[in-house]
């Protein structure tokens, strides 16, 4: 497991699917402005949800909270190029989770899973203009904002702004911030 002050990031376990299809991915809102598609019913077969083979550019982990064990979302690196060494970031709080400061240590042990374990050169994260509490949790690990992408995301109806923002080692402060072990 790879801890950060708060949090863990865990493989996916099978009883995390029920929970994580009903408040993330049922959610047609929350899931509509975070998969950058359309929202789908999420079937048993979902990718997204799979405990067993990930692809190789895609490294899914459980969030849970370090204090009681208890499942708080989903984490991401995402689009992992091992050739330019980057990656994408997506993490997804369940809602009793949001609004508490997980979403800060997230980045932070998807940073240092990214940069120690991985030996990537870049991390990238690109979420709505309106979204501030992942901006914040980016900015307070060290991302900057590198632009705006105008009109890029069709959520519900309406076209949003993308923020893009990206932290490369060099950048990355968090050298012993995320524990590794068990």
């Amino acid at each position: 497991m790879l801890k950060g002050t708060r949090v863990g990031l865990r493989a996916r376990h099978e009883d995390d699917i029920p929970v994580l299809r009903a408040e993330l991915y049922n959610d047609v809102v929350n899931a509509a402005r975070a998969e950058g598609g359309p929202w789908r019913p999420v079937t048993a077969k979902d990718p997204r949800l799979s405990v067993d083979n990930p692809p190789d550019n895609l490294a899914p982990f459980s969030v849970v909270e370090l204090q009681g064990g208890t499942l708080i979302g989903t984490a991401n690196l995402w689009g992992i190029d091992t050739h330019n060494r980057n990656a994408h970031i997506g993490i997804g709080l369940l809602p009793a989770a949001r609004g508490k400061g997980y979403g800060t240590d997230v980045v932070a042990a998807l940073c240092s899973y990214g940069f120690a374990v991985r030996g990537l050169q870049r991390l990238q994260i690109e979420t709505l203009a309106d979204n501030e509490g992942m901006i914040r949790a980016a900015e307070r690990n060290g991302f900057v904002r590198e632009g705006v992408l105008r009109s890029s995301a069709w959520v519900l109806g309406e076209f949003m702004d993308e923020v893009v923002l990206g932290l490369l080692a060099g950048e990355w402060e968090g050298c012993g911030a995320a524990q590794l072990g068990a």
